[in-house]
C-alpha cells in the first residue's frame, strides 16, 4: 500500500468520525435524533391541546427539549392550565411537563 493511499484512508476514517461526533448530544445540545423526536412530541401535544373541546384557547405555546415539554402561554382558568398538562402527559414520549401558564 502506497503511503498516499494509506495517508488518504486516515483521512476519511478521520473525516468520518468527526462528521458522527457532530451528531451526538449532551446535556445541554440535542443529537439530530433528539431534535426530530422532540419536533414530533411538541406536534402531537399541540395536536391533543387544539384538539380537546374543553380547552378554547390558541395561546398556548408548546416547546420539547429532550423529552420534556415546556407549555407556556395564558389561558382562562387554573382548571384549563390542569387541563392542558394533563393532555401534555398522555403523550407517549413526554418525560416530564413544566407547566409555565399564566391565567388571565
Amino acid at each position: 500500500m502506497s503511503k498516499l493511499n494509506l495517508i488518504m484512508r486516515f483521512l476519511l476514517g478521520f473525516l468520518l468520525m468527526v462528521s458522527i461526533a457532530g451528531c451526538a448530544g449532551s446535556r445541554t445540545y440535542e443529537s439530530t435524533g433528539e431534535y426530530f423526536d422532540d419536533a414530533v412530541l411538541t406536534t402531537k401535544v399541540k395536536a391533543s391541546i387544539l384538539g380537546d373541546s374543553r380547552l378554547k384557547v390558541m395561546q398556548i405555546d408548546v416547546e420539547t427539549f429532550k423529552g420534556i415539554v415546556q407549555l407556556s402561554g395564558f389561558v382562562d382558568s387554573t382548571q384549563a392550565a390542569a387541563r392542558a398538562v394533563e393532555l401534555a402527559r398522555t403523550v407517549k414520549g413526554v418525560k416530564m411537563v413544566n407547566n409555565s401558564l399564566i391565567v388571565k
